[in-house]
């Protein structure tokens, strides 16, 4: 291997939902960027994958996230037209759950606080509009037409193709093993194929993240998470524009779910499907028996029809911070890395707009977007 190191203004590891719409912001910008994936482009070992993602306005977590996610619907929006990809559908989307519990509550005041259409339905009159749901009796609903999914292997090539197209280099199957300062206060990349130094180096390396900096181990842990796709007895019922995309707070737990799209079944996950944390190097990535009973039995109470037979089950990762608030920052010691971490599943919906935070914590070691929430020193009080 070559002593040489070759140079560039930014290098970006991983290239996945974060990592792919930060390498195309820096690129836009005229930045000399390198983005480092260690599968393939897009790939099914971490995060952002599964065919479907949620999008919504509505956001129960915290109406802080709302200025956000209305910048990634436009950005979202600009990405379709500038490759021809369509990587946002809209179905309106069910924040559903006992009146008093925050997945209904959280998200009827986030779109009170922000004006957002919607409206506030009862359990028998969602299951009058949309036939596929049976919410239990007394559970609230918000409505919002807005939401919808974004597909996440399309939105992951579409920007690495514009990336490319403006100029990004973007190498796939390369891992990255270190990194260090330099003193001129770059960075040094080393991979098992090459090295590189650069003027800043941003982490979006998903589940990986905590073991390429100290500063995220145990505020970023990886998860096992399973999805579920159930093939429905009359499939037009769980059609996107019969069915919208719902998140759900019953006694079994807090649970998601997505109509039919590209591959059968509805899809749904639980939060936290079975509490397993994960070395994302050596993790039972073959779903069993029992991660499909803890969707089954969700599926048959609350979406009857859709209880017909398994069409597939997959194995991704959450990577949860303390709060399950993201981390946007750039590390303590070493301003000239920017991270993105702690995604905690609720994250790709946001990733065009991350891409942008990132892409500027990277340039100017700041941002303009409103992100003090999400800072690395929350964790030191």
């Amino acid at each position: 291997m070559s002593t040489d190191s070759e140079r560039y203004d930014a290098v970006v590891v991983g290239v996945g939902g974060m990592g792919s719409a930060t390498t195309y912001h820096l690129a836009a910008r005229g930045i000399d960027v390198l983005g480092l994936e260690r599968y393939d482009v897009p790939h099914t070992k971490g995060s952002s994958h599964g065919i479907t993602r949620i999008i919504r306005r509505a956001y129960y977590e915290h109406p802080s996230y709302i200025p956000l996610i209305e910048r990634a619907y436009d950005l979202w929006k600009d990405l379709a037209i500038e490759t021809g990809r369509e990587v946002i559908h809209r179905t309106g989307s069910i924040d559903a759950g006992p009146e008093g519990n925050v997945v209904f509550e959280g998200s009827r005041r986030s779109c009170e606080e922000y004006d957002i259409p919607h409206e506030v339905l009862a359990s028998e009159e969602v299951t009058q509009r949309f036939p596929g749901y049976r919410l239990p009796d007394g559970h609230m609903a918000v409505y919002q037409p807005d939401g919808g999914f974004v597909v996440p292997e399309q939105s992951i090539v579409g920007h690495a193709e514009a990336a490319q197209a403006a100029g990004a280099e973007v190498r796939a199957r390369e891992r990255v093993v270190d990194w260090k300062p330099t003193p001129d206060e770059g960075v040094r990349v080393e991979t098992d194929r090459g090295s590189y130094e650069a003027d800043a180096l941003v982490l979006a390396a998903g589940a990986w993240n905590y073991k390429l900096a100290d500063a995220l181990d145990g505020l970023a842990v990886p998860e096992r998470q399973v999805l579920g796709w159930f093939q429905p007895d009359r499939p037009s019922t769980f059609a996107p524009e019969n069915f919208p995309v719902w998140n759900l707070k019953v006694e079994e737990g807090r649970f998601y779910g997505l109509p039919i799209y590209d591959v059968p079944g509805m899809k749904l996950g639980k939060y936290h499907h079975r509490d397993e944390r994960v070395d994302p190097d050596a993790y039972e990535t073959e779903p069993t028996i029992e991660d499909e009973r803890v969707l089954r039995e969700v599926t048959r109470r609350y979406f009857p029809d859709a209880n017909g037979p398994t069409m597939r089950l997959a194995t991704c990762m959450f990577t949860n911070s303390p709060d399950e608030h993201f981390i946007l920052d750039t590390l303590p010691d070493h301003p000239q890395v920017a991270v993105g971490a702690g995604f905690s599943g609720h994250g790709f919906k946001f990733a065009s707009v991350i891409g942008e935070i990132l892409a500027d914590l990277a340039i100017d070691g700041e941002t303009d977007h409103p992100i003090e929430m999400f800072r690395l020193d929350r964790f030191d009080e």
